[in-house]
């Protein structure tokens, strides 16, 4: 048996850490005195809102982790991009905020032309399924700190008064709707890799994919189908469900949900095979599933009709009074 937290990564002991971090941060909100915004403090859980007036600007910022390990070891760059760009901007819809534009961070031991211009197509790929613009970026060399390289990006978008999605209206009995992931995305890679690598290799073949291609599968950009969603109904929370796994929901209310999440398989099924115990796997990885909308009960097929036209699309379950999050077909309490 092996956890998240044996594998390296204590998210507790993360967010622990991080309390004078956040602490400190807000306290330098009064430094600007509205200069540039006010910031609005109590709104933002995936990004932070600056007030502007009539619209909040969006601001998140992520990378892509030790996904770049894996990358690195079977020598294919041109996906890690679209990873990058993917993590910012998915973080950006779940305040109802329309990516515009990032800017990103690439930090190397030595530059190398041919590892950068596949980055490079990543991020252009990735640009091109946000529909956002790269404006600008910063590239350090840095032999004495960077083993290999890092890549990370900071986006912001923007989105109108009285839109923001802010989990505020979130009600026991709306309907919970979940977004299929295309994999194990960029997040629990650390527990993944030293699980799996040491015993099969990268080029272990699972399901008709060798392991690499499991763990490069680039994460999934919505984007189009979450505007649209918004365009098209009333929503009232969206989750990334990315490093906490379903745990991310609690960033929006302090309801809770009763779920019956979809079968375990491809790379999870693996993982879950090796030893993660499912408490474990639900509190860590997207399951399946990486976006999930919060609506009105009679709001569910009007936005399962939006959603199936992208990605396929599936009722999760309900918002409970009782708080927790429980995942009743797997009897798992989060």
């Amino acid at each position: 048996m092996l956890t998240y937290a044996q594998a390296g990564v204590d998210d507790e002991k993360t967010a622990r850490a991080l309390k004078s971090v956040i602490s400190l941060a807000k306290a330098t909100f009064e430094f600007r005195g509205g200069k540039t915004g006010e910031p609005a403090e109590d709104l933002g859980h995936y990004s932070a809102l600056l007030d502007f007036g009539s619209f909040y600007l969006a601001m998140t910022t992520d990378g892509v982790g030790t996904k770049v390990l894996v990358a690195e070891v079977v020598s294919k760059f041109d996906t890690i991009g679209i990873d990058m760009i993917a993590m910012n901007v998915n973080d950006l819809l779940c305040v109802g905020a329309e990516p515009v534009a990032l800017v990103d961070y690439l930090a190397v031991k030595d530059p190398d032309e041919k590892v950068f211009g596949e980055i490079a197509k990543g991020l252009y790929e990735g640009a091109k399924q946000a529909e956002i613009a790269i404006v600008g970026g910063e590239t350090a060399v840095m032999p004495d700190l960077i083993n290999g390289f890092d890549l990370a990006g900071t986006a912001i978008g923007v989105v109108e008064k009285g839109k923001a999605i802010t989990g505020e209206r979130i009600r026991p009995g709306d309907a919970v709707i979940g977004i299929s992931s295309s994999g194990i995305h960029s997040n629990g890679l650390t527990l993944a890799r030293k699980l799996l690598i040491p015993k099969y290799g990268l080029d272990y073949e699972y399901e008709g994919k060798k392991l690499w291609e499991w763990l490069l599968e680039p994460t999934r950009i919505y984007v189009r189908p979450i505007l649209e969603l918004l365009e098209s109904v009333e929503v009232h929370g969206l989750a990334h469900i990315t490093g906490g796994g379903l745990l991310n929901l609690k960033r929006l209310t302090g309801y809770g949900f009763s779920l019956q999440m979809p079968p375990i398989g491809g790379i999870f099924r693996l993982i879950h095979e090796n030893g993660v115990p499912l408490e474990e796997m639900f509190r860590v990885f997207n399951m399946g599933v990486g976006m999930i909308a919060i609506v009105p009960h009679e709001e569910k097929e009007g936005v399962l009709e939006v959603l199936n036209r992208y990605y396929r699309s599936f009722g999760l379950g309900v918002v409970t009074e009782e708080p927790g999050i429980k995942v009743e077909n797997y009897r798992v309490m989060l």
